[in-house]
């Protein structure tokens, strides 16, 4: 197996999972960055340069101020484009976020959801403004204060306010009745498989009679649930989930074609190969060209 394909541990990553939190300032060296596992953690980032943010099977190029949100469960990469790249980087679990009771509703915003609002274009007065609740998390987080966990979550829900008065008027609704709480578990639980990190962890739930088992429900009424709260069938989500992540995949890793099969759940690389054929009109290898 290649070696890269690997991801690495670093004292950093040991210290944020003991945290769930941490905030840094991105320098213009690039003498920031730090190696973590992005599977247990939620991203903020305020950035001034020129970059190019891919995102799932979507990507988003800017220059000038950006805030980005990045979910742990869904697939990005970013790329530096200008020598001079300043700005900050905030880091969270969501067991620490989720210490407060006002935060799951903030995490199933349209920041974090697929197919939402990850990148906010930011103006020069809402920058200054930004700049200075992240230092001031910086800044908290070096301290003795016995709240200070308190306080930081304080300030990210801040943070997020901010950006979710700026975002585009797309609102998360959530219903009350069964068939639409059911799916609404099912498809954070779809979420929770991604992103695929390493070949030697393959994709455990690849079909609605899985997700049903593990959620303690009779495959049929999880098929109902689905369809009826979203008009496409549970099936019709799981695969384009996995096109989502194969194409991620594809795209953004140095994988052959096999390691992404076998990643994707698919007991042989032809069966990986008809499949993305019939979603997606191409062969993986043509996506790679």
């Amino acid at each position: 197996m290649n070696q890269k394909t690997e991801r690495q541990v670093s004292d950093f990553n040991r210290d944020l999972k003991l945290k769930g939190f941490k905030a840094f300032q991105i320098e213009e060296d690039s003498g920031a960055t730090r190696v973590y596992s992005r599977k247990d953690f939620y991203k903020i980032c305020l950035t001034t340069g020129k970059s190019s943010i891919h995102y799932s099977d979507r990507s988003f190029e800017h220059e000038g101020t950006i805030l980005f949100f990045g979910n742990p469960h869904i697939p990005y990469s970013w790329e530096t484009l200008s020598r001079d790249y300043v700005g900050y980087t905030c880091l969270f679990s969501e067991e620490f976020i989720q210490a407060s009771d006002r935060s799951e509703s903030l995490l199933q915003s349209p920041l974090f959801k697929l197919g939402g609002t990850p990148v906010l274009k930011i103006e020069e007065s809402q920058r200054q403004f930004l700049n200075g609740i992240f230092q001031k998390i910086i800044e908290e987080q070096q301290t003795d204060y016995s709240f200070k966990d308190d306080l930081i979550r304080n300030y990210i829900h801040l943070i997020l306010h901010e950006a979710l008065k700026m975002s585009p008027s797309e609102n998360y609704i959530q219903q009350g009745n069964a068939a639409s709480r059911l799916t609404s578990v099912f498809l954070e639980l779809l979420e929770r498989q991604f992103p695929i990190e390493s070949p030697n962890e393959p994709l455990l739930l690849t079909t609605a009679q899985q997700y049903a088992e593990q959620l303690s429900v009779h495959v049929n009424y999880l098929n109902r649930a689905v369809k009826e709260i979203t008009g496409k069938p549970t099936s019709a989500h799981i695969s384009e989930r996995i096109i989502g992540e194969a194409r991620a995949l594809l795209q953004h890793t140095n994988w052959n074609i096999s390691e992404v099969a076998y990643a994707l759940g698919f007991e042989y690389p032809s069966y990986f190969n008809n499949f993305f054929k019939k979603q997606t009109g191409l062969t993986p290898k043509a996506l790679r060209v």
